[in-house]
């Protein structure tokens, strides 16, 4: 992951702090005249110091990449297998092991390289030009040498370049929603400060940059991206599993090793190369087939499959662990503008005064407003308006835009007829004001307008001059929200449903959080962010008494990107799987630190870029689906899981106990090099299979998976090694030999190479559902066409005597036979271990509950001595 360089910052630690001192201060603390901004020379010292205003990073080189994809325990063991392989000149060994290898890199290349897509993306968005005023002239440069200090004029559809103090000018309109997440453009004057990054919507005004590159607003949302992301809870559990199977491998192949020096040594005496390269060639295959070398492969294509299917759900899956990962999330944070609302501010009923009728306030209302200016209110008032066409009757003679100061626009308009109106519209007070309303109506306008914040409605003040402004009349109040979407209640009632809790992150007001989430039915325990997180708080290292706070709240309004951040990162530390949703630069490094970042319809680029998941359909009716696809992945996986390590045992144990006991391999070189093929490369195609969804977020519960699995091995063991016996037995009697078709040593290791390839296979059945192996959910198609072509193959194989001796199809018969009745055998020991761990769990439940209860009891209960003082 890329490293991002810490740049110096103009206002030191001990110094003013730029972003809040009076204007005349920031000039003096940058030396800088704001009428001749910097000279050439002091510009380009400054930019030595200061570094450029850019994202600067350090990228790892190719080969430092491409080396970690083959780094790991599982990774050297392969690698080893190969090498041996190549040693000894087995290259059909070395080609099938280097090829899986290969793949396994080539797919974590791809997912890192769509990783670093997040910092791509917040470069990309830095203004790449800026006017600037050096040695009193004004000029364009390279946003990128910016320093702090340089005077810069900002205007109508540029992108704001660097952190600045606004410093002259009458207002900008500036939409920092991205940034912040305001649904509506911010209206600054001089001495607001301005985000870097953030777009001009209106206005034109100078300003002096406080800071630039990684210290501006953007950058440090750059730095928090750099340093976010988790690992995926997939790939700690399969290096956990590998790392198990490997050791279990390494150990029982040291002890048949063991076995056969001793033998070959002490007892037959009988030492030399030709033994010892024979015993290597046995150990290579044996590890081949014991240690999951395909298992990489089938998580990325059975999660490529996954991501296949929720694209047609109108999802983008960038980052493939992130659908497991979605299996177990617990808590969805929400974005709330243009997620869970529409983005659309929307007019209720207009609350009347002067005015009779309703469409007339809201006709006054849209006369002051301008349509080509896209601003958010005046496009919400004229769609208001039922009859548009009654604009077309008056003329606008002229046009006040917003000004901060005044808190209103106003507009002078005139009908055909030639008489003349002059419209404003505004903050109410302000219009009150305008008006020089009495006191009653100003005391009922201030109440109503207090009655709508509270539902978090936001209010226009409209009035009206027949005199050309020389008396007014207050026609009334214009009530604006922003509604949810149809879809969002729905969808979070099916997320709870489904265990997910949904909290809502916004940077928008409190009020109107408060109002959103009851409306939606979300709670409305909102908490202020400022209210929540002291101003000096690390995010990576949130103080307990916040985390609990965190998760108690149902929400928050007011969060900056550093406060999205340390939400998610506090929920992770308290064992929660979170999913994040945004759509702005803001969003980016909590939508990268979740365990599935997902980037909503319209995003911007950083937010896509940082995220797991990319919605292309508006709201989030989709991440319902996502849940569902993720649990059905989720259980493909542990099925197959749980296969892998019985197998494991079932190979390992068979082969080293007889060739302890029995003096005996059940298998040659070239059986387990084919075995291991036909049993991992059909798994593929579990990523087909037909699994049904937990009702409940599901987790990786490793003591389970090892539990089970090791049961079903010791059965699988004792299936094997009890057909290996019966054809010892078999051996040593000629009436037997005739009857069953078995004559040497050589056919039994044909027979065992049969009941290990079926066996083996027939597994899945028990281990990918709950229920018995024939009830539905059945096999899908693929997997169950893919399990009859391998056993087929494996019966033509020992039919025919291809690469194994041939044994008649009489003894395949009764092979299968036997597999028939000990796959019946697997399923009722399934179903037993699942009651006995079902049972066990109930009761560990049921003694934490009751524990609880008593401590909650002794809690409420209280003491003598209390009671007394009471």
């Amino acid at each position: 992951m890329a490293n991002v360089t810490e740049q110096a910052t103009p206002a030191a630690a001990d110094g003013p702090d730029l972003e809040k001192v009076p204007v005349e201060e920031v000039l003096s603390t940058l030396a800088v005249k704001a009428d001749q901004g910097l000279s050439s020379a002091e510009a380009q010292q400054r930019l030595s110091r200061y570094g450029p205003n850019a994202i600067v990073t350090k990228e790892k080189s190719l080969g430092e990449q491409i080396l970690g994809y083959f780094t790991g325990s599982m990774a050297y063991v392969i690698e080893a297998a190969a090498l041996v392989s190549a040693l000894l000149g087995h290259w059909d060994d070395f080609v099938i092991i280097g090829s899986l290898l290969l793949f396994n890199a080539a797919l974590e290349f791809w997912q890192d390289r769509k990783a670093s897509n997040a910092l791509a993306a917040l470069k990309a968005g830095l203004a790449p030009e800026a006017t600037v005023l050096r040695d009193g002239q004004w000029s364009t440069v390279q946003a990128a040498t910016l320093v702090p200090g340089d005077m810069v004029k900002i205007r109508l559809g540029v992108i704001v370049p660097a952190d600045l103090r606004l410093t002259a000018g009458d207002f900008a309109s500036i939409d920092q929603a991205a940034l912040t997440g305001e649904s509506l453009p911010a209206r600054k004057k001089v001495g607001d400060e301005a985000y870097s990054g953030s777009v001009v919507k209106q206005g034109e005004m100078e300003a002096v940059v406080i800071a630039t590159g990684t210290n501006t607003f953007f950058g440090r949302t750059a730095k928090l991206v750099a340093g976010a992301g988790s690992v995926s809870h997939a790939q700690k559990a399969m290096f956990q599993i590998s790392n198990f199977l490997i050791v279990v491998a390494v150990l029982l192949t040291l002890i048949l090793v063991a076995v056969k020096v001793y033998h070959d040594i002490v007892i037959a005496k009988d030492w030399g190369l030709h033994d010892a390269l024979g015993i290597l060639q046995f150990v290579l295959v044996l590890m081949v087939a014991s240690i999951p070398v395909a298992m990489p492969a089938v998580f990325s294509i059975t999660m490529a499959l996954g991501a296949l299917a929720l694209s047609k759900q109108q999802a983008i899956v960038s980052k493939l662990s992130a659908i497991e990962e979605m299996a177990g999330v617990d808590i969805l944070c929400s974005d709330k503008t243009g997620t869970l609302t529409k983005n659309q501010l929307s007019l209720s009923e207009p609350m009347l005064f002067a005015a009779s009728d309703p469409q007339d306030c809201i006709l006054a209302a849209a006369l002051a407003s301008k349509l080509e200016d896209k601003d958010a209110i005046d496009t919400a008032v004229i769609t208001a308006l039922k009859d548009q066409t009654l604009l077309k009757s008056w003329t606008m003679t002229r046009f006040v835009p917003f000004d901060p100061v005044t808190k209103r626009t106003q507009a002078s308009v005139t009908d055909a007829s030639g008489k003349s109106f002059v419209v404003a519209k505004g903050a109410p007070q302000a219009i009150v004001d305008l008006a020089r309303a009495p006191a009653d109506v100003a005391d009922k306008v201030k109440e109503a307008v207090d009655k709508l914040a509270a539902q978090g409605a936001r209010a226009l003040g409209v009035a009206r001059s027949a005199d050309d402004g020389a008396s007014w009349s207050f026609l009334g109040i214009l009530p604006m929200f922003d509604p949810p979407r149809d879809d969002s209640k729905e969808t979070i009632d099916k997320a709870a449903e489904k265990g997910v809790r949904v909290m809502m992150i916004t940077g928008d007001d409190t009020a109107i959080a408060i109002e959103t989430a009851r409306q939606l039915g979300m709670g409305t325990h909102i908490i202020p962010a400022a209210e929540a997180f002291p101003k000096d708080m690390d995010p990576d290292n949130v103080p307990p008494a916040i985390i609990d706070s965190i998760e108690r709240a149902n929400g928050f309004a007011r969060v900056f990107p550093e406060h999205k951040y340390a939400i998610v990162k506090a929920l992770q530390s308290r064992g929660h799987l979170v999913a994040m949703t945004g759509d702005g630069v803001n969003d980016a490094p909590a939508l990268k630190q979740a365990d599935c970042g997902t980037a909503v319809s319209g995003a911007t680029d950083a937010a896509r870029g940082a995220a797991a998941l990319i919605l292309t359909a508006p709201g989030l009716s989709v991440i319902n689906g996502a849940i569902d696809e993720a649990r059905r992945i989720f259980g493909r996986i542990n099925s197959y899981l749980i296969y892998r390590i019985a197998l494991t045992i079932d190979i390992m144990f068979v082969v080293v106990l007889s060739s302890i006991f029995l003096g005996f391999s059940p298998l040659t070189a070239i059986m387990i090099v084919v075995m291991s093929l036909l049993d991992d490369l059909p798994m593929m195609t579990i990523a087909y299979d037909n699994t049904p969804v937990s009702p409940r977020p599901v987790r990786w519960q490793l003591p389970q998976i090892f539990g089970l699995a090791t049961v079903l091995g010791i059965f699988s063991v004792a299936e094997s090694f009890g057909l290996l016996l019966f054809g010892v037995k078999v051996l040593s009697e000629p009436h037997l030999q005739d009857y069953f078709g078995l004559a040497t040593h050589a056919q039994l290791q044909t027979m065992m190479f049969v009941q290990l390839v079926g066996g083996g296979q027939l597994l899945l059945f028990v281990t990918r559902t709950e229920r018995w192996f024939f009830q539905r959910p059945l096999p899908a198609a693929p997997l169950f066409w893919a399990i009859v072509g391998t056993q087929l193959a494996a019966a033509l194989m020992c039919g025919f005597g291809l690469l194994v001796p041939a044994i008649p199809w009489t003894l395949i018969g009764w092979v299968w036979l036997y597999l028939a009745i000990w796959l019946l055998i697997l399923g009722a020991v399934r179903m037993i271990y699942d009651r006995f761990a079902s049972y066990r769990t109930a009761r560990h439940q049921k003694s934490v509950e009751t524990v609880n209860q008593s401590l909650h009891a002794h809690l409420a209960t209280p003491s003598p001595a209390a009671a007394a003082n009471r």
